[in-house]
This record gives structure tokens, C-alpha cells and sequence, in this order.
């Protein structure tokens, strides 16, 4: 499928132009807004404080008021609650911790099983409650919008996949500077144009928080509030919150806040062509560039809800590109940084684990271990003044330990149960559901560490690491409805490394529920628990096919590869039957 050089230069031209004065228009008339409609919790030039608004989180007072996840005052935005004042202003009181003999009926679904379930499930929150830092503030008249846009992507991914299933695209070598910086472009524009006029989820304003805590004292972020991050991401935000006390900057705090994921998304797009380019051809990595950029599932994070899994999703794709190049040093150090931003990047870790056991050196190890420190010590030590040694480690344990629910708005296995936001302590059948979670991230381990040795070691990381991830989200308690979002890239890069259309289809289908799962809980849910329906039965029933699919599809790979390396079995040498005709005359012009 060719396609002609005039009509899509011109194409292209008019999407970046169109792009860019949509970008320029956008903020101009964003910054032309009045200071009573600027979003609550905007923030302040000179970054004294937050604009006393319904639904800011009350930050301006002490340091430690409202750095706290949720600390503070919090009111959901529009709802007319009273705001709730967490007492001693740190660590907020977990959602589901219950008041004497409290229990709900909503949201049960199947589930009789489950001993004490209805004891166990917490009372739908009040204002502030539910998830961290209240309901989603993200107004609804966008969610109309893009589910249509949802819709149109998944149509005309449709329509090029038949297309190309029937002709390869053919891109002309002279436009290829165009062709990407078109993509590039015109993602990166139009998200910036859509974001500032999106108030997105309450995590905003958490964000807010920390970014102005950060910004007026870093080294201290951790002493005098508290946050369930680890300590990487809080540069980003200090960086905002300096950028932010600007003027000029000051209305802009959403596109601020949203901005590093957004770059992050398109990262990642380009990190993903460059793969397929070098390992493909420029048409698959422009294609793959193409599928990341404009998918409902990308776009649903960063630009509307305004979380940074993008940011995280670029480190983890670095390192495991890394780790397929048999790059150790560098692979410790994207994958320490994983970490260190946010607490899932321990899912990644055993891949790095699996290759240094097959390597069986001990060089290896102290590579790993001194990427991982160099990584790991500019990080936190400036965080570790006044702290206790450990303190690290507790707040890890705390992230951990903070959500203990079968389900945290993820739709997976316990979801389909009607486990969502059920204490991890109630029993299912022999175990509680924290139990059968920790068995179940033991054998997803095991299974994707086989994978990975029978499958060629380094060219298979990608792929054993969207397993683990797959399944963790899929089988494991206490996950949230966007711990999925890292799949569709990881299945990208698995597929450039591993030619396997099947990979293709798992990256389209994972984009599908995490869109879906992250969709119904901001818009449907309102950041709340989620009630069981129809659309989690079958999104967790999608979730569960998905990661099975996966297992099989690397056992299959698995076998072919043990079945080629088998050597063939004889009894003896060769047999060479006798000649029946006379001896073939030697050419002596051969020896001369």
C-alpha cells in the first residue's frame, strides 16, 4: 500500500499547522480566564499558597497540612460536602477502614464463596473518601467526547490492520523526517491543547501538594509531610512547583502538572520507533510510533486523569531495551530508577534477576549492583537527612500495606468475584484473598523465569515482563485500575524483538481494558468504588483470557525453540549408497 508523496506531505503539513494554532489558541484563551474560574487549587504566584476554592485540598498553612496523600481538608469538587479536616494532617485514614458493624450491599455481585464477605466490604465514602485525595474532579461532559474518540481509534485501527494484512505499507524514504515529526508533533501539540481545559482526577490536587512542598523545602519533603511516593518524582515536582510560583506560570498548574507525562508519552512513542525501525523498517516502527501516540489508553492517563504512569512506563521500556541488548549496567539502572519512582517497578525486577542467573558470572551482579547505587544514592540521600535509617524501606511497606483489598478498581480475577474494595482478610475457600494473591505472584514468577530461559534468554525480557505484569495485575490483591497501563508498550517492544503478530493483538487488547477499567472508574465511578456491572464482568473476564493467552503464546515459543535445538537422533555415521555408473571426469581447469 503505497501512498503518494504530494497528497500526504500536504496532509501532514496541514495537521501540524492545524496542531499548532489549535496549541497557540488554546493557552491564549486558557490564560484570558478570569481568577475566579481558574481551577481549584491553582497555584499561587510566589507559591505562598492555593487558591481558597470548593474543592482545593486547604495546602498554605504548616508543611505538613496538606503534603500528606489526601491530608488536609478534602471535599470532592461540586458535591456540596463539607470538607473533612484529617486530624494531626499527615498520612490520611485508608478507605475502608470501618466504623463499628458498618457493611454495604453495593456493589456485591457473585461471590458466595466468599465467608463474611459483606462485613468485610467498605461503605461507600462520603466526600474526600473512596480513593486518595476524594472523587475524581474530572468533569464528565469530556467522557462523551472520548468514548466517541475511543471508538474511532479502535475503527480505524481495524480498518489499517485489514489493509495492511492484504498490502505492507510502502512510505517514501525522502518524507520520513516529515512522517515523524508530524506523528511526534501533532501528538505532543494536541494533548497540550486539550489539557489546561481538563480538570482530571483529584490526584491533581495531591500533586499540587507535593509539588509546592517540594518546591519550598526538597530536602525536608519527607520530615514535615507525608507521601506514598518514593522519593524520584518529587524533582519533577519541585521543578513544577519553582516553574508554577512563576506569574506568568501560575494558571497553568494542570497543563504543568500533566506536562511531564505527556513529553513522556511521546518519549516513549519514539523510543518504541526507533526499535522497530532498527529491528523492523521504518513503516512497522512509524506504525507502532503511530499506535502508542493516538490510543484512548495512553491518552486517558496523562492528558485526562493526570497520573504519571507514563513517566514510569518510559523508564521501564528503557530498561527492559536495555536488558534485551545485554546491556546490564544500564538495564540496574532504568530498572533501579522504576523503583524508585513508584513502587511497581518491583514487578520488573526479577527479568534483570533472570539474566543475571543465566549469565552465572559473578561480574554481572556487581555490574547490576553498582548501576542500581549509583542510581539509587543521588536520589535519596538528599531525602535522608533527620530521617531514620529504614526509612526508606517504611515507606515502601506503607505504599504496600495501604491499600489491603482484593481489589483496589482493578477488573481482574477478584473483581470477578465481586471482590472490589473487599478486605484482603476474608476468606475464599481454603485462604484469604491476600494469601491466594501472594501464590499467585509466586507461580506468575516461576512461569515467566521458565519462559525466560527456554525461550533464548534476553530477546524474551520484554515479553516474560509483560507477564509478570499481566499477571500480578490480573491475579494478584491490592491492585488499582491503572497498574495495567505499562502493558500496551511492553507488548509493542516484545513484538519488535520477537516478530510475533500474536503480540500485536495483546498490545490491542490490553489497551483495550486498561482503557476501559480506567475510563469506567473516572467517569462512571467518579474515583469511587466501583459498583459490580456488566462492563467489570467482562473487562476482568477480557483481563483473565488476555494473560492466559500470553502464557500459552510463551510456551508455545518455548517449544518450537527446544524442538529446533534438539539434535537430530541416528544410529550411525551417514550411509553413501554406491555408485552405479562410472566415476565423473575431473575438470583440470578447475586446479589450473
Amino acid at each position: 500500500m503505497s501512498v503518494p508523496k504530494s497528497k500526504l506531505s500536504l496532509t501532514l503539513i496541514v495537521l501540524l499547522v492545524l496542531s499548532l494554532g489549535l496549541t497557540v489558541y488554546s493557552l491564549w484563551s486558557y490564560g484570558q480566564r478570569p481568577a475566579s474560574s481558574l481551577p481549584s487549587g491553582a497555584f499561587q504566584p510566589g507559591g505562598a499558597s492555593f487558591r481558597d476554592a470548593p474543592g482545593a485540598s486547604g495546602f498554605g498553612s504548616a508543611p505538613n497540612a496538606g503534603a500528606a496523600r489526601g491530608g488536609g481538608i478534602q471535599a470532592a469538587p461540586g458535591d456540596g460536602a463539607q470538607p473533612q479536616q484529617n486530624p494531626g494532617g499527615g498520612r490520611r485514614q485508608r478507605p475502608g477502614q470501618l466504623q463499628d458493624g458498618s457493611g454495604s450491599g453495593s456493589g456485591s455481585g457473585p461471590g458466595g464463596s466468599v465467608s463474611g464477605q459483606a462485613d468485610s466490604r467498605r461503605t461507600m465514602p462520603a466526600a474526600g473518601g473512596g480513593r486518595p485525595g476524594g472523587a475524581a474532579s474530572s468533569s464528565s461532559k469530556y467522557a462523551a467526547g472520548l468514548a466517541l474518540y475511543a471508538a474511532i481509534f479502535i475503527a480505524a485501527a481495524g480498518w489499517a490492520a485489514y489493509r495492511l494484512q492484504r498490502r505492507p505499507l510502502q512510505l517514501p524514504r525522502e518524507r520520513r523526517v516529515l512522517l515523524l515529526a508530524s506523528l511526534l508533533g501533532a501528538g505532543l501539540l494536541l494533548r497540550i491543547a486539550a489539557a489546561p481545559w481538563i480538570p482530571g482526577h483529584t490526584d491533581l490536587n495531591l500533586f499540587r501538594n507535593w509539588a509546592m512542598s517540594a518546591a519550598r523545602d526538597l530536602s525536608g519533603f519527607y520530615l514535615h509531610g507525608s507521601s506514598d511516593y518514593p522519593p524520584l518524582y518529587m524533582y519533577v515536582l519541585y521543578l513544577i512547583g519553582k516553574l508554577a510560583s512563576l506569574t506568568a506560570l501560575s494558571p497553568y498548574s494542570a497543563l504543568l502538572l500533566k506536562l511531564p507525562s505527556i513529553a513522556a508519552d511521546i518519549a516513549t512513542a519514539y523510543v518504541l520507533y526507533r526499535i522497530g525501525r532498527k529491528l523492523l523498517s521504518f513503516e512497522a516502527g512509524w506504525l507502532i510510533a503511530a499506535f502508542y501516540i493516538w490510543n484512548p489508553a495512553i491518552l486517558i492517563n496523562s492528558t485526562f486523569w493526570g497520573q504519571v504512569d507514563s513517566f514510569f512506563t518510559l523508564i521501564v521500556v528503557g530498561g527492559l531495551w536495555m536488558l534485551a541488548n545485554r546491556n546490564i549496567g544500564r538495564a540496574s539502572a532504568l530498572l533501579a530508577a522504576a523503583v524508585l519512582m513508584k513502587p511497581q517497578g518491583i514487578i520488573y525486577l526479577p527479568v534483570l534477576f533472570f539474566e543475571l542467573i543465566r549469565q552465572k558470572r559473578l561480574k554481572p551482579w556487581l555490574i547490576a549492583a553498582g548501576s542500581a547505587l549509583a542510581v539509587a544514592l543521588p536520589v535519596v540521600l538528599p531525602f535522608s537527612a533527620g530521617q531514620s535509617p529504614l526509612w526508606l524501606l517504611k515507606l515502601y511497606t506503607g505504599t504496600v500495606n495501604e491499600y489491603p483489598y482484593a481489589s483496589v478498581n482493578a477488573y481482574n480475577f477478584f473483581a470477578l468475584l465481586g471482590a472490589n474494595y473487599t478486605k484482603d482478610t476474608t476468606t475464599l475457600l481454603w485462604f484469604d484473598y491476600h494469601t491466594w494473591g501472594m501464590a499467585m505472584i509466586v507461580i506468575v514468577t516461576l512461569y515467566s523465569w521458565l519462559s525466560y530461559a527456554k525461550g533464548g534468554g534476553t530477546k524474551l525480557g520484554p515479553a516474560a515482563a509483560l507477564l509478570l505484569i499481566a499477571g500480578v495485575f490480573t491475579f494478584a490483591s491490592s491492585m488499582h485500575e491503572r497498574y495495567l497501563f505499562h502493558a500496551a508498550a511492553i507488548a509493542l517492544l516484545a513484538y519488535a524483538l520477537l516478530r510475533d503478530r500474536r503480540l500485536l493483538w495483546l498490545a490491542a487488547g490490553f489497551s483495550t481494558t486498561s482503557f476501559v477499567n480506567t475510563y469506567d472508574i473516572l467517569y462512571h465511578a467518579g474515583g469511587r468504588e466501583a459498583s459490580y456491572s456488566f462492563t467489570m464482568f467482562v473487562t476482568a473476564a477480557a483481563n483473565i483470557g488476555l494473560c492466559i493467552y500470553l502464557a500459552i503464546i510463551l510456551w508455545d515459543r518455548g517449544r518450537r525453540r527446544s524442538e529446533l535445538e534438539q539434535p537430530a537422533l541416528s544410529a550411525g555415521p551417514p550411509i553413501t549408497p554406491p555408485r552405479t555408473g562410472p566415476s565423473p571426469r575431473r575438470d583440470e581447469s578447475i586446479d589450473r
